[in-house]
């Protein structure tokens, strides 16, 4: 099957501003892009707008942004489509499909559309692909330093658990800084306790080593990229958001089919777009 990058379209400001990421990310990678828009309402149509309502109005939001994006992007491949919902399993089943998924997110509002509370979440949850949110208003530039975003890419940032290390996160967040010739920044973060033993190991030193030791065989599968390890004490989700008003992109991970406590805070308050990473 084709690969292909997916994002999702219901009208709204967010998923416009997701499709153009989405969009940018796959001439990044050389792919086509999939404009998705999930009709859950009534399947008689008059081709009117105006009398079909919602759906009508939708159906002609994914058409426009799909001529936007094909003005920006001449040599890009799109394909807008229009599934049957409901649309948390429409979604999934695109998701299944793509090397990633890109969806509108207000952060902390939640999400838009047909994208509100808990279906957003359960997407990022379950999606077999890594699911990138983007919040409304993100724009080329903000993934670029300089005043004008002209300047290289922002770094990536990657929050990586030490107890859970995983090659398809790492593998991602690699390929995603290559990919925009970008630092990679990577996180660990570990709670201090709060009465450590006498006997016990510095835990800078310890942290350190393991971290180095996780990244050590992906260093030699990217020579040329600019890697730097950072271990910190204290909440992993606060450190991250912190980290993403300087990145391109925030990349966390996600095991078996629920958001981790460090996903959920990023999602909810990241600066930048968050991709959520399923991994064993």
């Amino acid at each position: 099957m084709q690969r292909h990058i997916t994002a999702g379209i219901d009208g709204s400001r967010e998923s416009v501003d997701a499709a153009g990421w989405a969009a940018r990310e796959a001439v990044r990678r050389d792919l086509p892009l999939h404009l998705l828009h999930v009709d859950d309402g009534p399947t008689a149509r008059t081709g009117l707008p105006e009398l079909d309502g919602p759906g009508g109005r939708e159906r002609t939001a994914l058409e426009g942004v799909a001529v936007q994006l094909a003005h920006r992007h001449p040599a890009l491949e799109i394909h807008p489509t229009v599934e049957p919902g409901p649309p948390t399993a429409a979604i999934l089943e695109a998701a299944a499909t793509s090397e990633a998924l890109a969806l509108g997110s207000r952060g902390f509002t939640g999400c838009a559309a047909f994208l509100v509370g808990s279906v957003a979440l359960e997407v990022a949850a379950r999606s077999a692909s890594p699911v990138v949110l983007v919040r409304a208003g993100e724009c080329p530039q903000d993934e670029r330093q300089g005043e004008a975003g002209t300047g290289a890419y922002r770094p990536v940032v990657l929050g990586l658990d030490l107890d859970h290390p995983c090659d398809d996160l790492l593998a991602y967040a690699f390929d995603a800084a290559a990919t925009r010739h970008a630092p990679l920044h990577v996180w660990h973060a570990w709670a201090v306790p709060l009465v450590p033993s006498a006997d016990a190991e510095d835990p800078v030193a310890e942290k350190t080593r393991a971290l180095a030791a996780a990244l050590a065989p992906w260093r030699r599968k990217f020579p040329d990229l600019d890697v730097v390890e950072r271990t910190v004490r204290g909440r992993a989700g606060r450190h991250l958001v912190l980290a993403s008003t300087r990145a391109s992109l925030l990349v966390v991970g996600r095991r078996a089919d629920r958001l981790g406590p460090v996903a959920h805070s990023v999602i909810h308050h990241v600066l930048c777009p968050v991709a959520v990473v399923p991994h064993d």
